[in-house]
């Protein structure tokens, strides 16, 4: 035995026998796939929390920027050196009294909260495959929405005790034990570990010629500028499972965010003094619940494709959405005619209930949409994902603006009828998704290029088990 395959034996890497690369040997404990639940569990979990702690702030510009960055040069640094600065210019916001300072600091903090926010699918990917990802997507955007949700209720009661000072002074207090936290997770993009495996074995055995299968190997910084920095809003504006994907849960994320502006008035107007006004946004959170049953029919069906030797195609994981874009329209129509003006007399809590429904339908077009991008293009879905999170943060940052005007000359049962018919509209995307899904797939050179390198790299024979 030579000592080249001594030393890939020792390293658990393996020849590729097409193009003589050195790539994973499939039981390699390094591969993100292949480490411990608890290592797993422990790093998601401390993305999660920052994703959750910085979901409410702006993160279209960073959204386009980051993630193509970190599938070429890795996503540990960006989670860490992102939570700190971002702790730091929080503080700052609260420190300074000062009209420019909390909008420069707001512009930075809002790019710095776009990493967790679209890099976190492309974490869940490198580690996690298709059947796990159903638990994963479940809990990331679950914990993002609660976060939402949750974000003007608190900030009602800490303004009220403490100034809106403390409101920043808080999140840069939790950031920064978040930094720290973060210190102890791993670098999860398979590719530049492999790269950092190869450089091992040239270190070990003089062989300088050996090289890394690397598809996400740039040149140069221009190359990465003018290709892979693009690569985003290319998908955009070219690929129609990203843009109908970005448009329809874009809207439903902009409603929950309009619903911060309008919210609290209509309660007001049924009597719900100021502070607690904000109390119905818990309802949105509490429908999270109601997401769990399809997230166990998912995991059944992944656990029938795996017994069958059979992959699981994105296209299983739209069920849930059959339900949920109706259900949310539905839930919308409820919610539109049992408030004020034009509805009187209705207690507040059969408006409530109808948020129920708004949190459950938003949520599962959330956890199944996104994971249709993730199961869609694979490696690249942070890539795909910054394009869905660039639409959201448009979208997100425009309803509120005009939802007071909205609001003023429609009325709020007219305005909300708007939004409902939105949605009713948008009911159709699950069924052409199902029906048409797997054939714009095949016909998407990217989708089938993602797939293609996929194949190439991982260490799993069946993506579903």
């Amino acid at each position: 035995m030579s000592a080249l395959e001594l030393s890939l034996r020792d390293l658990q890497l393996e020849l590729d026998p097409g193009s003589g690369n050195i790539r994973w040997a499939q039981t390699n404990p390094k591969h993100p796939r292949n480490w411990t639940r608890a290592r797993k569990l422990w790093d998601i979990g401390l993305i999660t929390l920052l994703e959750v702690y910085t979901y409410l702030l702006g993160q279209g510009i960073g959204g386009i920027v980051f993630p193509p960055y970190s599938e070429s040069f890795g996503r540990k640094n960006l989670y860490i050196t992102s939570t700190v600065l971002y702790s730091c210019f929080c503080a700052l916001i609260g420190a300074v009294d000062s009209p420019a300072a909390t909008i420069v600091g707001r512009l930075v903090t809002g790019l710095l909260s776009a990493i967790p926010t679209s890099i976190i699918t492309g974490s869940i990917e490198d580690m996690f495959n298709a059947k796990a990802r159903i638990w994963m997507m479940l809990s990331y955007i679950g914990a993002a929405n609660l976060g939402v949700v949750m974000g003007p209720v608190m900030s009602s009661y800490i303004t009220l005790a403490l100034g809106w000072n403390w409101i920043f002074y808080i999140a840069a207090i939790v950031t920064a034990v978040i930094s720290v936290l973060l210190l102890s997770i791993r670098e999860s993009r398979p590719s530049l570990l492999l790269v950092r495996e190869v450089d091992a074995l040239r270190k070990q055995t003089g062989m300088r010629s050996l090289q890394a299968v690397n598809p996400d190997s740039v040149p140069d910084w221009k190359a990465f500028v003018t290709v892979d920095l693009f690569r985003p809003v290319r998908l955009l504006f070219t690929e129609p499972i990203v843009f109908a994907v970005s448009a329809m849960s874009g809207t439903a994320m902009a409603i929950i965010y309009l619903f911060t502006e309008a919210l609290p008035h209509i309660y007001e107007d049924m009597g719900i003094n100021k502070e607690q006004s904000s109390l119905p946004f818990l309802a949105i959170g509490f429908g999270f619940i109601l997401n769990i049953p399809g997230r166990i029919l998912d995991h059944r069906t992944a656990n029938v494709q795996c017994k069958n030797n059979r992959s699981l195609p994105p296209e299983y994981k739209l069920r849930g959405l059959a339900f949920a874009a109706p259900a949310l329209a539905a839930a919308l129509w409820w919610f539109a005619w049992t408030i004020p003006p034009d509805i009187t007399g209705v207690h507040w809590s059969v408006s409530v209930i109808a948020l129920l429904g708004v949190g459950y339908g938003r949520n599962e077009l959330a956890i199944v949409l996104t994971g249709y991008i993730a199961d869609s293009y694979l490696l690249y879905s942070a890539s795909a994902f910054a394009a869905y999170a660039l639409m959201r943060s448009i979208l997100s940052a425009t309803f509120p603006l005009f939802a007071p005007v909205m609001f003023q000359s429609l009325g709020a049962n007219v305005a909300v009828s708007v939004l409902a018919a939105t949605m009713t509209v948008f009911s159709i995307v699950p069924i052409l998704f199902q029906r048409h899904g797997k054939a714009i797939r095949e016909r998407s050179k990217f989708a089938q290029y993602s797939l293609k390198i996929y194949k190439e790299t991982t260490v799993e024979k069946d993506g579903t088990c």
